[in-house]
């Protein structure tokens, strides 16, 4: 469904701000509370807690992020869990979120409406309260979504993308590559697991996976160290096979590079015991499948049969 539409009367143009925002109060229902702990103040008011806090942000603009092919409930579903997947990879939970808006003036209501159900859905769904925001109009055939998530600690420890060392484990979750097919609006982040993951000593490093494994992994690699990942470990999804029979490209770069992916990406600590640690995994996820691909080595020390991940690239914004 197409964001605009050639009506006036059906736009936000004819809406106007104030009806606008007293629309997206019914759109969200349950979703938004009450002011000041929602939408109606300056700002918002987040209750106090005793653990760490994080924040993070993500849009999505029409164009780069969907298309008229993309429902608008799943556009906003898809805002709000892209920011979910970076507090998965602190091993943190959400907590509230603002949105702002800029529109094009033939924004079409009823695509708007879709976006808010959708998104209050997804909100309900993993606990999270939509407490504010803000509109602006935007320019001719220009929608974007702008979303600030707070979140927290699920315990006393946060993990980051920094702490891998000589040795440790590479992992990832679930599979990788042909996002464009449907899984860049449809996937589920990781949360309950990147909960999991920081509760466990041998987890030293993590994050999410949105520009392409082959990317993502070169921040969470230290100086003087190189990653090797060895191509029969890596979790090529059936979407990037599919993927490679319309392009040029094969499987395995689709699964390196595609992005999208939202998956976690894992380092674990080499003198863990690693059967214990996938057993457990095992246990605790059985639907979820966790690949390990390789491990960290020193420079220039990389098995001969690793793959040159500097032949792959991700998605990088602006270029």
């Amino acid at each position: 469904m197409t964001p605009f539409t050639s009506n006036r009367a059906d736009s936000v143009m004819a809406q106007g701000e104030l009806k606008l925002i007293n629309g997206i109060r019914r759109w969200l229902g349950a979703a938004s509370p009450e002011s000041p702990f929602g939408i109606g103040d300056d700002c918002a008011v987040i209750p106090p807690t005793k653990n760490h806090q994080l924040v993070t942000t993500d849009p999505v603009i029409f164009g780069r992020h969907f298309d008229a092919s993309v429902p608008p409930q799943s556009v906003g579903a898809k805002l709000l869990k892209r920011n979910l997947s970076d507090i998965a990879a602190m091993g943190g939970k959400p907590v509230a979120a603002v949105i702002s808006l800029a529109l094009a003036p033939d924004t079409s209501v009823a695509w708007l409406r879709g976006f808010y159900r959708g998104l209050a859905r997804c909100a309900l769904r993993y606990r999270v309260k939509i407490v504010g925001g803000d509109i602006t109009e935007g320019p001719a055939g220009f929608v974007g979504a702008f979303l600030t998530l707070h979140g927290e600690s699920t315990g006393t420890r946060v993990v980051t993308r920094s702490g891998a060392r000589s040795g440790d484990r590479i992992y990832v979750t679930g599979s990788l590559g042909g996002s464009l097919l449907g899984h860049h609006h449809r996937f589920s982040p990781r949360l309950a697991e990147g909960a999991w993951l920081a509760r466990r000593k041998e987890v030293c490093s993590m994050m999410d996976v949105s520009d392409g494994l082959a990317k993502d992994l070169d921040s969470l690699t230290p100086d003087l160290l190189a990653p090797a990942l060895f191509e029969k470990n890596i979790p090529i999804s059936t979407a990037a096979r599919l993927s490679a029979r319309r392009t040029n490209a094969s499987p395995l770069q689709h699964a390196l590079c595609d992005g999208e992916d939202y998956e976690l990406l894992i380092v674990v600590r080499a003198r863990s015991e690693q059967k214990r640690f996938e057993r457990d995994w095992k246990k605790r996820f059985p639907k979820t499948k966790l690949s390990h691909l390789g491990q960290f080595f020193p420079r220039r020390q990389t098995p001969a049969d690793a793959l040159r991940l500097a032949d792959y690239r991700g998605y990088e914004h602006l270029r």
